[in-house]
């Protein structure tokens, strides 16, 4: 009877004989080097008892029980005989180089690649600091940071590309880092390794070599490296390699001016890059050989190269295949993969795409064995020691949810001084410039339209600070992969992954950066759909919604479990419509949980900071500008058409009391009469049939639609339609008009706080979510979805309050 790695316990050694996967999930298991003769020890279990942690080749990695179902192992010890493994490849063969390029430019770009949790961006900061850019690459919504130094007379522009473990594209971030360095041709690619860790970066490394490029390698991490012990023979490795080994620290700032030395040496032509080519075994060699000499015959081999083309179509690379389709080699080219694959699978008993992989598996094997000597370490390290309490099976749930709430709870608690400061701020220019201009519709425009608008927004600038921060720094220290891990079980049976989760949490929040969030997401239908949720979350702008109508309608006993029920059903909501999206939008598309699990580091405060700081840039600049277009359209279709005879009617009244209290009454009703008159109120007529079935007039239409744009506007718009004044002292008052006077009941006060629970978040998330979705059919799904389900479980709801409230 077949052994599979599910059926193993913790504490069990083994290796691997099989993998009977297909597709991605195969490529990515055989990516990580999960071959034949592969060792692991199962290292522990979620605390839900799925996915489980192997240590393999040094590193941490966590997959789901369902791929570990799908790979055959033996149960051997790591000193016995075991399953033999393929012997290790240490061939290469240095390309015959080009004649030296004179270069007179004086501007360089590189591309920084690596693994993520490689210390790349770490070492992007520190090279470039804070003179940096943040952007999208060019037809997509992978994000891109660009920074510039002027070093020695060169200007150097530096692309941090997105991390991968591959360059056999799946995700978006692998597709754009591969292209990049395609079809981009930049002058020079720094490939950075992590030190400490060499067998599972250098994988990406042997297949940047195929690519023939002027490639430096940033040895990082070199401050570990020196306290682990660990010996490395770097002029041997560079032999290997074909490229010069530069050491680094990220974390120290060691080795930077040395890395930008040599990628100047390389641009000058001062260094030649040897770029050795690995040599496979030999069937795969001679069939790489003669579909390259196919390939030459194209025009694809003055773009491509015609070598690496060769591989990557032997390696089932869809992609390329797509670039190949249509081109009058294609038919003669597949014709002759597919009789080889036919043959090599009957003679080797395997699959040229395993081969290769194993080849350059094996290569690194080699390499290392000539290169690096590793102390022997038996001992649990600090890493070993915090996951046995975070990951522990009853203690896991209970941490994670405890970090998870207090990140929350730090985020909006600490950020209340500063809010209170920006918001006293906005208030002092908003009087002074009313002191300043004369009354009127440019003074209304500016004061009640633009800077209450733009304010809006900026005052909560110190909680997506705040929020930023606390993401980064459990992203950097390794605890963000923890978190995913131990919440995946639940997010899978729901059809997402773990790291759903993190954006969901940030929602709660406020969905503009919870957006953002989901592009932790490889897999596009994980992205969309996770997109899709979140404005289920009760972000902070709901609450104020929610406590008006709780504190009209119901005890103060009630209250409190009325709130918990309602953030409670729509995380409910949210889970069962990532079930159906997933199911309707996205079927059979998952992705695997395939995901190394880093070890614990302390992440440069440089870091951290550089990272808040660009990501709140990108939220200013796209949330902040259509927050203050929408402001404008709603200050003027709130303001216009304006009735001279409403004016007039309620001036008559005010000039014959003396009653402070009556003139303010008439004022009030003036200001809500024109707000019926207006745009708005005539568009709150028109959708008054819409939404009457839920228990709603044209008053709460008005509120919605205004809501709109920020969701606290609802209650300001509501004051003003139930003539009340704005200020916080007067709020009991709006809640008394409320009960007494709306007609309203207590059922129509429910079905409101679910519609604006449910109903479509404003305008920036909206905007974002169409910038992150990339396509307008998402965006319209994104558009009815909220709506339709706000209106149906609003429905639903009221009905069922005027039998039971």
């Amino acid at each position: 009877m077949p052994l599979f790695l599910s059926d193993l316990n913790i504490g069990d050694k083994g290796a691997i004989y099989s993998v009977k996967a297909t597709g991605e999930i195969r490529r990515r298991l055989l990516d990580v080097g999960l071959f034949k003769g592969t060792k692991f020890k199962i290292m522990r279990l979620a605390p839900l008892g799925d996915p489980i942690v192997i240590r393999v080749k040094g590193f941490d990695l966590s997959l789901r029980l369902e791929e570990a179902k799908q790979i055959r192992v033996e149960k051997i010890g790591f000193t016995g005989d075991g399953i033999p493994m393929r012997e290790h490849r240490n061939l290469f063969s240095p390309i015959a180089q080009k004649e030296k390029i004179i270069r007179t430019s004086k501007s360089i770009t590189v591309a920084l690649l690596g693994n993520p949790n490689s210390g790349k961006t770490s070492l992007f900061n520190a090279i470039v600091g804070a003179h940096q850019k943040v952007g999208n690459f060019t037809g997509v919504t992978v994000e891109k940071t660009e920074g510039i130094i002027n070093y020695k007379g060169y200007k150097i522009n530096i692309i941090d590309l997105p991390g991968t473990y591959s360059l056999t594209a799946f995700s978006p971030e692998e597709v754009v880092a591969r292209d990049y360095i395609i079809e981009e041709k930049p002058d020079v690619v720094i490939d950075v390794i992590a030190g400490s860790n060499l067998e599972r970066n250098l994988y990406l490394t042997t297949q940047v070599m195929e690519l023939e490029v002027d490639m430096l390698v940033a040895l990082n991490m070199w401050d570990e490296v020196e306290k682990l012990g660990i010996k490395i023979d770097i002029p041997q490795l560079e032999a290997l390699l074909g490229s010069h080994v530069i050491p680094t620290s990220a974390l120290k700032k060691q080795g930077i001016e040395s890395l930008l030395d040599h990628v100047i040496s390389v641009f000058e032509g001062e260094i030649t890059i040897s770029k050795n080519k690995m040599i496979f075994s030999r069937d795969i060699e001679e069939k790489i050989e003669q579909i390259s000499y196919i390939l030459t015959n194209d025009d694809l081999a003055e773009k491509y190269n015609s070598n690496w083309l060769a591989t990557k179509l032997l390696e089932n690379d869809q992609l390329v295949y797509e670039t190949v389709k249509g081109r009058s080699i294609y038919l003669k080219v597949v014709k002759l993969i597919l009789d080889f694959n036919e043959k090599y699978k009957k003679s080797h008993k395997g699959d040229p795409e395993s081969a290769i992989i194993e080849d350059r598996h094996s290569f690194i094997r080699g390499a290392l064995q000539e290169t690096v000597k590793i102390p022997d370490r038996h001992k649990k390290t600090i890493t070993d020691h915090i996951d046995n309490i975070l990951l522990n099976r009853i203690l896991g749930l209970p941490i994670f949810f405890a970090i998870m709430w207090g990140m929350f709870q730090f985020t909006f608690k600490l950020g209340e001084v500063p809010m209170g400061w920006m918001d006293s701020f906005f208030q002092l220019l908003s009087n002074g410039l009313m002191s300043i201009l004369p009354a009127g519709l440019f003074r209304s425009l500016l004061v009640d339209g633009i800077i209450a608008g733009v304010g809006g927004v900026l005052i909560f600038l110190p909680n997506i600070l705040l929020l930023f921060f606390f993401i980064s720094l459990l992203e950097g220290t390794g605890y963000m992969a923890r978190a995913a891990f131990v919440i995946d079980k639940v997010m899978h049976k729901v059809g997402l992954h773990g790291k759903s989760f993190i954006p969901m949490l940030t929602g709660f929040g406020c969905s503009v950066p919870a957006i953002m969030a989901t592009r932790t997401l490889k897999n596009r239908g994980d992205r969309i759909v996770t997109m899709l949720i979140i404005p289920f979350m009760s972000c902070g702008a709901k609450l104020p919604v929610y406590i008006l109508l709780l504190s009209a309608f119901f005890a103060p006993a009630a209250a409190g479990n009325i709130l918990f029920g309602i953030y409670m059903f729509g995380i409910l909501l949210a889970l069962i419509s990532a079930f159906i999206l997933k199911k309707a939008a996205f079927p059979g598309q998952s992705e695997p949980f395939v995901m190394e699990l880093p070890p614990y580091r302390l992440p440069g405060y440089k870091s951290l900071l550089y990272q808040m700081i660009f990501k709140v840039k990108m939220y200013l600049k796209k949330a902040g500008t259509i927050i203050l277009v929408a402001s404008v359209i709603i200050w003027i279709t709130s303001n216009f058409p304006y009735s001279s005879a409403i004016e007039q009617s309620y001036n008559d009244q005010i000039s014959l009391t003396t009653n402070t209290f009556t003139i303010e009454e008439l004022q009030n009703e003036a200001t809500a009469k024109q707000l019926e008159y207006s745009i708005a109120g005539r568009f709150g007529k028109i959708i008054e049939p819409v939404i009457k079935p839920l228990g709603f007039d044209w008053k709460i239409g008005i509120a919605l639609t205004a809501g709109l744009a920020a969701k606290e506007v609802v209650v300001s718009t509501m004051s003003t339609i139930f003539a009340v004044g704005q200020e916080s002292d007067e709020a009991p008052k709006l809640a008394t008009r409320l009960r007494e006077e709306s007609g309203y009941s207590r059922a129509t006060a429910l079905s409101l706080m679910i519609f604006v629970l449910l109903y479509l978040p404003c305008i920036a998330a909206t905007t974002m979510f169409h910038k992150e979705a990339g396509a307008w059919k998402w965006t319209r799904l994104f558009i009815v979805y909220t709506m339709s389900v706000a209106w149906i479980m609003s429905f639903v709801v009221y009905r069922i309050g005027l039998v039971f409230l």
